[in-house]
This record gives C-alpha cells, structure tokens and sequence, in this order.
C-alpha cells in the first residue's frame, strides 16, 4: 500500500467503525420528547448519552419547559440538576417558572426555584407568574410565589396586577379571598387601578364580593390613615391604623409593626419572612 493510500484508510477508519457500531448520539427533539412524555429515566440516559439539555424542539420548547407543562417532576429535577437553563422562553414565552403559575403545581414550582430563575420573566400577556396562579384561585401557589421575591404590584399588559385578576377573573368565593388577603399582606397596592381608572376595591364591590371588598377597603383606609398621621417631632414615626407604631422614614433600624395594616410595614413583613 502506497504512503497516500495508508493516510486515506487511517483517517477513514473512525467512520467505518461508526458505520459497524452505529451512531449512539441521541437524536434531535428525542431528548424534549422524553421530558414531555415524564420518561425520568430515558431523560438522565439521554443526558448521559451526551444530548443537549438545552435543546429546542418545535416552537423553540425546551426540556425542561416540556416537563414542566406535563408536571413531571422528577424529569425537570434530572434536567435542573443537569444545569438546564429554567429562563430560555419558547414563541409562545413560556418556560418553567411561568409554565408554574398556569398548571399551578408548588411542587415543580420548587424544583424551578432551585435554578434560581428571573422572577420578573412574562408570559404572552406581560404578566409575571404570580397573575395567572391568582385570578385561577391556586391558593397554594399564589404563598409560594410571595415567598420569593416577586413583584407583588406588576402590571401586565391588559393593565392588571395580580390583585385585579383575582378580583375581576376570580368567583369571588373562598379561594380568592385568600388570596387577596395574601397579597394585601404581601404589600400590594390596593389603589392601582385597572386602564379605566377602576379600583380592585370597585370591582369587588361592582361584582358584590363583600368579604374582598372588606379586605380591600381595610387595606385601603390604613393606607390613609397612615397618610394623614404623620406627626412632627416624632423621628420619622407615625401612628397606623393598628393603633401601633411603625417607621416611615428612609432609613429605619426600627422592626415593622406586627400588627399596621400599612402597605410599608406590609411589605417590610415579606421580606423578613423570606429572610427567615
């Protein structure tokens, strides 16, 4: 055998051992369809076999997102715990955290908070996570997602927050009202008002939601009595509709009042329970 002939069959030979053994490497969208389907174990094979944890299939869908619409927790956790990026967003922007305030499952919901993800992602109606899980009455989901630090007051692209879909796409019942109460204690701004200038507390009281409608109106008479409170000579202090005391100043060292019902000392409480 020529010198040249001896080159061409070298560099030949990884081919031909290929073509004899046949090519092990996962295929295209087999490792999407895996995690769809919730195969757990067919998903850590082919991540070991070496497919993209990344990968996209059609409509730009992910991995971990397709786990996620089906609630397969135990093929995210192997795609999470395989680095998957929880933040890539498909043409219809879902991903994982936003795919949780829909199916509302706290479970998956803890597997995506371990990737750490953008907590300010939006879904194809601008909202945050934390709209969908409220106007569909998901109690579980709603505290979950105000133990992180989502935006409590985000408005979205219809102009709602959080608050306002609970009260305009909510029953009303039960459900609701607790999660309206979550969010007034989480802080939210019980006077954002919706593109028309209306109120949550106005719907509420439109649809006859009475017990909302007290929850909103306690909320929204602490805030002014807050508002008109302030006293002089006090340090920056003022007296809140609890009958207590809280801070208002810029700086404060002072703990807030366990029992104002002020959207500061509110807010203040959600932190240093997500601090706890």
């Amino acid at each position: 055998m020529t010198r040249a002939g001896f080159l061409r069959a070298l560099a030949l030979a990884p081919l031909a051992l290929l073509a004899a053994c046949g090519d092990d490497r996962p295929a295209p969208g087999s490792l999407v369809r895996a995690a769809a389907a919730g195969d757990a174990a067919t998903v850590r094979r082919l991540l070991a076999a070496g497919a993209d944890v990344n990968e996209r299939a059609a409509g730009g869908r992910t991995p971990v997102t397709a786990a996620a619409l089906g609630d397969h927790v135990d093929a995210a956790r192997a795609l999470i715990d395989a680095g998957a990026d929880v933040n890539l967003q498909d043409r219809e922007r879902n991903n994982p955290l936003l795919v949780c305030g829909e199916t509302c499952s706290v479970a998956m919901l803890r597997e995506v908070l371990r990737a750490k993800p953008d907590l300010t992602a939006t879904n194809r109606f601008g909202g945050t996570a934390l709209i969908p899980a409220s106007d569909r009455g998901h109690v579980a989901m709603v505290r979950a997602l105000l133990r992180t630090a989502i935006d409590v007051d985000h408005v979205n692209d219809l102009d709602w927050t959080a608050l306002l879909e609970a009260v305009i796409l909510g029953e009303g019942g039960m459900p609701h009202q607790q999660i309206v109460r979550a969010l007034v204690d989480a802080g939210a701004d019980v006077n954002i008002a919706d593109g028309d200038g209306v109120t949550p507390l106005q719907h509420a009281r439109t649809r006859g939601y009475a017990e909302i409608a007290r929850t909103l109106a306690a909320a929204a008479r602490a805030e002014r009595e807050h508002a008109e409170g302030r006293r002089p000579g006090e340090g920056g202090r003022r007296p809140c509709a609890a009958g207590s005391l809280c801070c208002v100043g810029a700086v404060t060292r002072r703990a807030p009042s366990r029992r104002c019902a002020c959207r500061r000392c509110r807010r203040a409480r959600r932190r240093a329970a997500r601090g706890s």
